[in-house]
């Protein structure tokens, strides 16, 4: 059994830092992450970014969240009755905080005891059938029941029937734009009302409108924040089949309700059990592979090799820097071959991979796979 560890709590002044920080370009929560685990800090990363892009071969510099931004903009937030958590902090998720990406910041609204809760999401069609919604409210009605919170987008269809089903015990919205700006338009009530007992989350700024690219990002926090995901219908191209990816991605139990072959919004659904998701008809279903995995101790993340070394000024040699950029193309490679095949250190090639990053040169994949842009 590993050893508990304590919440942080950040101050004002740092967590103005976190914000201009993740919302620095070419900053992710992954890239976050590496930046506070090798400067120390989010000061120190944020002064050092100009010299990684530069190292790194951008055109330009970086463009940095400046102070009075940040400042506006959790000022707007708070005027919304937002607040921002950060991971690590005793109001942050426990599970969400285990995923690779999990956000740096969230920013809720309403109540945040709902996100204490065991938790399991509850996603599917936006053109979902009579059967389907009634289907989702019985077994929404039977996981409150048993004591756990439904998790869902907010979206038409399915996700609307499960957070109505849900609004008394509390229930989790997770949006893919601003908390001001409500997608679809029509479900600003329908927010309201969850926000009486439940929870709005988020990890975009107020003001921002959802773009197509939003909601995938969004699916892993759905997905991310859940013992389990539910997907009750969903087409052969669905985002609801994007969820159910990243749920098992992230090491979340996927559920299906099986449905007739003969409608195409049971062709996802029936093709997720063919493929070993878990078929379900009822919340009876769900809560007995649930249980038993409720109780047991939310694994440990792995420390990063750079977070296992001593704290160091570091820069690569300029051979080396050259010898690990020819190894990368657009076909995307694991940074476990860049390590074996350019012969440095874990530490000497994440720090390059760094610099590209803030350069803008370098994405990341899924499964540790990184390739330039």
């Amino acid at each position: 059994m590993t050893e508990e560890t304590e919440p942080i709590r950040l101050t004002d002044e740092q967590r103005l830092d976190w914000l201009r920080l993740i919302r620095s370009q070419n900053v992710g929560p992954r890239t976050f992450r590496a930046l506070i685990n090798h400067f120390g800090g989010a000061r120190a990363a944020l002064e050092a970014l100009p010299g990684l892009a530069r190292r790194g071969g951008g055109n330009a510099a970086p463009q940095i969240y400046s102070r009075d931004e940040a400042q506006r903009e959790i000022d707007a937030s708070r005027a919304l009755g937002v607040s921002f958590v950060a991971i690590g902090e005793a109001d942050y998720p426990r599970r969400l905080q285990m995923i690779d990406d999990a956000p740096p910041l969230i920013a809720i609204r309403g109540h945040a005891a709902a996100l204490a809760m065991p938790q399991v999401a509850i996603v599917g069609s936006r053109n979902a059938s009579a059967a389907g919604v009634k289907l989702t409210q019985r077994i929404a009605h039977g996981l409150v029941g048993a004591g756990f919170a439904v998790v869902s987008g907010l979206a038409r269809g399915i996700d609307a029937a499960a957070h109505r089903a849900s609004l008394a015990t509390g229930t989790i919205a997770v949006l893919a734009g601003g908390q001001d700006r409500v997608y679809p338009p029509e479900h600003v009530d329908l927010l309201d009302a969850i926000l009486t007992a439940g929870v709005a989350v988020t990890e975009m700024p107020p003001g921002w409108e959802p773009r197509a690219r939003d909601f995938p990002r969004r699916n892993r926090l759905i997905s991310g924040l859940s013992l389990g995901v539910v997907i009750v219908e969903a087409a052969k191209r669905s985002g609801s089949l994007i969820t159910a990816r990243l749920a098992l991605d992230q090491g979340r139990e996927v559920f299906a309700v099986p449905g007739s072959p003969l409608d195409p919004r049971a062709e996802g659904t029936n093709g997720l059990i063919k493929q070993g998701a878990t078929p379900v008809t009822e919340a009876a279903d769900i809560i007995t592979v649930l249980r038993p995995i409720m109780g047991l101790e939310l694994p440990a993340r792995e420390p990063d090799e750079e977070e296992m070394e001593p704290m160091q000024s570091l820069e690569p040699a300029p051979d080396e820097r050259s010898r690990i950029v020819a190894l990368l193309s657009p076909t995307p490679v694991s940074i476990d071959d860049l390590i074996r095949l350019s012969q440095s250190s874990p530490r000497v090639v994440r720090m390059v991979l760094l610099e590209l990053e803030i350069a803008g040169r370098l994405e990341r994949h899924g499964g540790g796979l990184v390739s330039l842009m």
